[in-house]
């Protein structure tokens, strides 16, 4: 015979309190009700019997269905950026959370239809996150539930955004190099499409002006964010007498790109020339050969500090102070330091 699983009552008679004293301990609401050595004992009586409260009752009680919604564009059915999603999964789960989580592939109208039917199905709020960095256009109808953006933007909606601080993230690449005593150093952007590109380029030419390195030393190369794209911007930029001693790229893949030049041409890394990248792509950037020194996307910190502000919104636990309209919060980009990278050639 299964064993009968602990209820409320069976709680507080262990810890001697009454049930209501339960309730309001085991669900976050017992300061100022309780006394802290009650509280004591309820948590202990639970935990030695086992006990967690029955969740669709709360739900009933608490009119909250304790689910989120995740609207992407292509986290899932690409291999690029899971761990937002992972960050935000890790986070909701540990307050009690389930995810309901829908890719869109791009598809605007399937955005559309998955917004409403999350509504329909009562979720408490609504996360709406990229792959890359980008401007989006928002369902009109996640206005009707408490919503944030994660590594996007909506000039037109009042959501708050978690984004990257690319800025200082193309700022922090350059000064690596500039450290390491490269003076040569170009920079390889992504297409002007992308918000990402001149906001890294922003950090690029900031960083290079502070060194005393001033636009008619800054070398900016237009290229793309494939392999192939790094491969050619390689074959123009290191073909001259002038070649640059480092190369900061648009991605990993685009390093990919100019790593395979370098070796074709019999240029060695580190030692002729240092690259950097930029993400830290999975099973990328650390497998490469050498590996790939790169600037890190933040993506599961932007999905943990993501969903901890949606659900401090959902619970009511965000001061008014803290919900300003259209707020962009940006998390910082960590550089990692692998064997791309190193002093300049000595001639």
């Amino acid at each position: 015979m299964a064993k009968r699983k602990a209820t409320a009552l069976d709680v507080a008679k262990r810890a001697g309190v009454s049930r209501s004293a339960v309730s309001l301990v085991l669900n976050g609401r017992a300061q100022g009700n309780v006394t802290a050595e009650r509280q004591e004992r309820v948590l202990r009586a639970a935990a030695e019997l086992d006990y967690t409260p029955n969740s669709v009752a709360l739900s009933l009680r608490n009119q909250q269905t304790s689910t989120i919604g995740v609207i992407t564009d292509d986290i899932v059915t690409s291999p690029f950026a899971g761990r937002l999603i992972s960050g935000a999964s890790r986070t909701a789960l540990t307050r009690g959370y389930m995810l309901f989580v829908i890719d869109s592939e791009h598809d605007v109208s399937r955005e559309s239809t998955a917004a409403q039917q999350l509504v329909h199905r009562q979720v408490d709020g609504i996360m709406y996150a990229t792959g890359s960095l980008r401007e989006v256009t928002t369902p009109t109808t996640m206005r009707t539930l408490p919503a944030i953006l994660a590594n996007c933007t909506d000039a037109a909606s009042p959501f708050r955004s978690v984004i990257p601080a690319e800025v200082d993230g193309g700022r922090a690449a350059a000064q690596l190099l500039i450290d390491l005593g490269h003076r040569r150093i170009t920079l390889l952007t992504g297409t002007l499409s992308s918000p990402a590109a001149p906001q890294r380029e922003q950090g690029y030419r900031e960083a290079m002006e502070a060194a005393g390195l001033g636009r008619e030393q800054q070398r900016v190369h237009p290229t793309g964010w494939d392999i192939d794209d790094g491969y050619r911007a390689a074959s123009a930029v290191l073909g001259g007498e002038d070649r640059p001693t480092a190369i900061i790229c648009s991605n990993d893949r685009v390093a990919t790109g100019v790593l395979l030049f370098a070796a074709s041409a019999g240029l060695r890394v580190p030692q002729d020339l240092s690259v950097v990248g930029y993400d830290d792509q999975q099973h990328v950037a650390a497998n490469l050969v050498p590996a790939l020194t790169t600037v890190a996307l933040p993506h599961a910190e932007i999905g943990e500090t993501a969903m901890s502000m949606l659900l401090d919104e959902v619970e009511g636990k965000a001061p008014e102070a803290e919900k300003d309209e259209g707020e962009i919060i940006l998390v910082p980009c960590r550089v990692i330091t692998r064997a791309s990278t190193g002093a300049p050639p000595s001639s």
